[in-house]
């Protein structure tokens, strides 16, 4: 799935700015929408490291009412985090009625990067494909919206992108060996994704696979996305 992507895909800057300034107004719209019907959404971002999750959600956001909306960013479970289920930690993030949460990673860490590293079972990732469609299916039951998206890049684009950053002496904090080292697996994450998309891509929560190797085109794309969820919920 991945390979057939067209990674060439731009956006020019000014074509950039109207489109995302339009879409951002009409995802202030849908939100207030969900607020007044008392619903609430929920948008994961998955991706390869430098894939531009963190520009995606910021123009995601940036427009939207401080109230409404929550980023819940997961790394690693931590302290009682570990003495529990999995998804325990994800269940209580869930948004509030009427509200938008944001997760910068998620519950999809079990399949990728606890897969790779083995820092679960074989058996655990692999069952965790029902418990995660599942969990999704009970979410938007109940009435939530669930968008997903995977941030795909080249290797290429990610080295460059990893170059920059070390350069950068305000975004070099962002670069670390586990950068590196993922990166040095990029084949063993692949074959990771590949599973992922096509086994929790259900009809209730759809992947999105954002061609992301230009940042102007993966941000739109992004909320032109999210907004056409929103709006399709809302009606």
């Amino acid at each position: 799935m991945l390979k057939t992507l067209d990674l060439t895909r731009t956006l020019p800057e000014k074509e950039y700015w109207v489109a995302l300034k339009s879409n951002q107004l009409e995802l202030r719209e849908q939100c207030q929408k969900l607020w007044k019907e008392n619903r609430s959404a929920i948008v994961v971002f998955e991706g390869w490291d430098a894939a531009g999750k963190g520009g995606a959600i910021k123009r995601l956001a940036e427009t939207l009412d401080p109230r409404g909306f929550n980023v819940s960013s997961f790394s690693a479970p931590r302290g009682d985090e570990k003495e529990h289920h999995y998804l325990w930690r994800f269940w209580k993030s869930l948004p509030n009625a009427g509200q938008l949460a944001i997760f910068d990673r998620s519950h999809y860490g079990r399949v990728l990067v606890e897969r790779v590293e083995k820092f679960c079972t074989e058996a655990q990732w692999r069952r965790a494909f029902h418990e995660i469609n599942e969990f999704e299916w009970q979410i938007t039951s109940f009435g939530t919206v669930v968008v997903k998206f995977w941030m795909h890049i080249s290797q290429e684009e990610q080295l460059r992108r990893f170059q920059e950053r070390e350069l950068d002496p305000f975004r070099s904090y962002k670069l670390t060996e586990e950068d590196w080292r993922n990166r040095s697996k990029w084949g063993e994450y692949e074959i990771a994704v590949e599973d992922m998309l096509r086994r929790t891509s259900t009809l209730w929560a759809p992947w999105t696979v954002v061609e992301a190797n230009d940042k102007f085109y993966a941000r739109v794309k992004v909320v032109e996305t999210v907004v056409r969820a929103l709006k399709a919920a809302n009606k």
